[in-house]
C-alpha cells in the first residue's frame, strides 16, 4: 500500500493557521510551530474574554448606578431594592446609561425608589 501524507487536508489546515496568524510579529506570522502556538493560545484568550467581559460590563454598570445613586442619598443597594418594589422593571445596563447621559430621569427613578422604601 502506498504511504499517503494527505497533502491537500494538511496545506488547507496550515494555510488557514499561517492566514490567522498574518500580522503577528516576527517567526509567529512566519514559522508554522510558533504561528500554531500563537493561534491555538490567541484562541484560549478570545474564548475565555468573551465570557469575562460580560462580568467587567456588569461591574462597570454596577459602579456608575451606585455613584449616581449616592448623588441622591441612597445606596445601590437600597435603590435596586426600591426599585424592585414599586415595580419598575429596568436592567442595570439602561439604568447604567440613565445615570451617564439623563441624569433628570435616573433622579425620577431615585425618587420612585425613595418612596417605595418607606414605610
Amino acid at each position: 500500500m502506498p504511504r499517503v501524507k494527505s497533502n491537500v487536508a494538511r496545506l488547507k489546515r496550515k494555510n488557514k493557521v499561517m492566514k490567522l496568524a498574518k500580522g503577528y510579529w516576527g517567526g509567529r506570522s512566519k514559522l508554522w510551530k510558533a504561528a500554531k502556538e500563537a493561534t491555538e493560545r490567541a484562541a484560549k484568550y478570545a474564548y475565555r474574554d468573551r465570557r469575562s467581559k460580560k462580568v467587567e460590563f456588569r461591574r462597570l454598570w454596577i459602579t456608575r448606578i451606585n455613584a449616581a445613586a449616592r448623588l441622591h442619598a441612597l445606596s445601590y443597594n437600597r435603590l435596586m431594592n426600591g426599585l424592585r418594589k414599586a415595580g419598575v422593571e429596568i436592567n442595570r445596563k439602561i439604568l447604567a446609561d440613565l445615570a451617564v447621559r439623563d441624569p433628570a430621569a435616573f433622579e425620577q427613578l431615585a425618587e420612585v425608589a425613595k418612596k417605595s422604601l418607606q414605610p
